[in-house]
């Protein structure tokens, strides 16, 4: 459990701050400054179908069929015709708020044929949200920059009712897989990235991140000062998504989710209105925003916890792909996944991989403690392995750097569904992983076709979430399976093979009353129920915060991408 540094004390939302240069070289601010509201608490055309309408039945005289007749297609003809000025006035009321936003807010609006615009939208990590076009990105460098947009989008006039406001995205890293989670195809896109500053506290034991600012961009900075902050373990991922929907990191078995550890979070909310929520200030936003995603408003500012943290050890070791190795990881993770074999600062993954028809399998193997081939991954590194390897002592920022080689810099079409359960035997384990290589095989047939089945611990987090997850448990596993192909035409025929591989490993663990409802949403599929899978209590929680400091919904209706507590 973290505690709020005796320094914070009261003040608005916002740094009252001197600043002055860091001598260490770093380039990285340092503040002394008062942090409001100190306070942590622990650590953000209609669906389509067959009609079985019977024929029209003769009834009536002739010329009675005749005024139905024309009183139909008239009827029709009405429907037309609005259908088609609400779709102009949905084009218009967007085509008028970039023109409007470029007036009032010079320099931060860009257009297809711009090359800002051109590289904002190439940039996405998935092919999916490269595939949408925005009618426009605004690109903000500050909170009062969102602030007055929003306030341009729902402050009177034309745009004053929500169900009429132009519809937009808001990005922050843009590393979500799925379609429309932060871009637009004709909105706006809400571009975060140039909101990227990093400021560390006087007492170094917080650093105040912008809301478009990317991990693997903070972790050099905090080097200097061997800290560390819990952010994403591949270059690329933002703070934004990755903190408001939970966060896997490094140090997640010791100290919990990244949302755990947010001592307060600036909000730009649907009014325009800033406010700043801590665990004494606008508590229920503050909690909300921990899984809550984008449900509430636009998160400008985080400020998160630091760790010290100089050398870690870790990297990825290969093994053959056969019975006996697969038998022998199946093992070995069941007996790191025993509570009596629990290890804070260990942080593994199984990765099972099927890559131009053939399967392979790798250890990703995490020790945040500067401590090289630690016992608690003995039975893994004891299998024979392929070499290299590449498992170091590095820095936090190192280690990030070169897990990302294991990866691709993007990807073209994707899906990834989650699920969790409690510790199994090795039984079990082996049965998941041949149902994922008995079934992926027909992947093999797909153009580009290639999938990733991972097995890994789900952090151990305090409490201080709104995910709905007991506090404390070092024996709950959180497994994922990934498709990648390249057709668009083999789109519903990979995303129904995952979801039946995923359907079928719940159904083995739901026999064995050892699934877990939680979905971790940065790893979920749109098709997944994230947002129910907290429970009733804490769904109802999240909306009540939403009708609270959104009451008229902008967040549910004109940002239609994530995964909203209005479903």
């Amino acid at each position: 459990m973290l505690l709020s540094p005796k320094a914070y004390r009261p003040s608005q939302h916002a740094f009252v701050h001197r600043r002055r240069r860091s001598r260490n070289g770093s380039g990285l601010d340092v503040l002394s400054h008062d942090l409001a509201d100190g306070g942590i608490g622990g650590a953000q055309l209609v669906r389509s179908r067959k009609s079985n309408d019977p024929k029209w039945t003769s009834v009536g005289t002739q010329s009675e069929q005749g005024i139905m007749t024309r009183f139909y297609m008239d009827l029709f003809r009405l429907v037309t015709l609005l259908y088609i000025v609400a779709i102009a006035a949905g084009q218009q009321n967007t085509s008028d708020i970039c023109q409007e936003a470029a007036s009032r807010l010079p320099g931060r609006i860009s257009y297809p044929t711009d090359s800002v615009y051109i590289s904002s939208r190439q940039s996405y990590y998935s092919g999916f949200e490269r595939a949408l076009a925005p009618g426009c990105i605004f690109r903000p460098i500050n909170t009062a920059e969102v602030s007055r947009f929003i306030k341009l989008v729902t402050a009177g006039g034309q745009y004053g009712n929500t169900s009429r406001s132009p519809k937009f995205a808001v990005r922050g890293g843009g590393h979500t897989l799925f379609s429309g989670a932060a871009n637009i195809d004709g909105g706006v896109t809400i571009d975060l990235r140039e909101m990227k500053s990093v400021v560390l506290s006087n007492d170094r034991k917080m650093a105040a991140v912008g809301g478009g600012a990317v991990w693997s961009d903070i972790y050099p900075q905090m080097v200097p000062y061997n800290l560390t902050v819990m952010g994403g373990r591949v270059p690329g991922v933002g703070v934004g998504g990755f903190v408001t929907g939970g966060g896997v990191n490094f140090l997640n078995q010791r100290y919990g989710w990244s949302c755990d550890n947010i001592y307060g979070y600036e909000v730009v909310l649907a009014s325009g209105e800033v406010v700043y929520a801590t665990a004494n200030s606008y508590k229920d936003l503050w909690l909300a925003l921990k899984g809550g995603s984008n449900n509430f408003g636009i998160v400008t500012r985080f400020d998160v916890a630091t760790f010290p943290q100089g050398l870690m050890w870790g990297g990825v070791i290969s093994f053959n792909y056969t019975k006996s190795v697969l038998e022998a990881q199946a093992k070995a993770f069941r007996d790191y996944m025993d509570p009596k074999n629990f290890d804070s600062a260990a942080d593994m993954g199984i990765i099972l991989n099927y890559v131009n028809k053939t399967f392979s399998v790798s250890n990703s193997l995490f020790y945040v403690d500067p401590v090289p081939y630690p016992k608690t991954y003995k039975a893994f590194t004891s299998i024979p392995s392929l070499s290299p390897n590449t498992l170091a002592l590095t820095n936090v920022s190192n280690m990030v750097v070169q897990f990302g080689k294991n990866l691709p810099t993007k990807v073209a079409r994707t899906v990834q569904l989650v699920y969790s359960f409690r510790n199994t035997d090795v039984a079990t384990y082996t049965k998941l992983i041949q149902q994922w290589e008995t079934d992926i095989k027909t992947l093999g047939t797909v153009p580009g076709g290639l999938s990733q089945f991972l097995i890994q611990p789900q952090p151990v987090t305090n409490g201080t979430n709104s995910m709905g997850l007991e506090a404390n448990q070092h024996d709950v596993v959180m497994c994922i399976v990934t498709a990648a192909w390249t057709n668009p035409a083999d789109d519903a025929r990979v995303q129904q093979l995952v979801t039946s591989i995923v359907d079928k490993h719940e159904r083995v663990v739901r026999r064995q009353r050892l699934y877990i409802p939680f979905k971790y949403l940065n790893y979920a599929d749109i098709s997944q129920d994230v947002i129910g899978s907290y429970g009733t209590n804490n769904k109802r929680r999240l909306r009540a915060a939403s009708r609270k400091y959104d009451p008229r919904g902008l967040f549910q209706t004109s940002v239609p991408g994530g995964f909203k507590v209005s479903k």
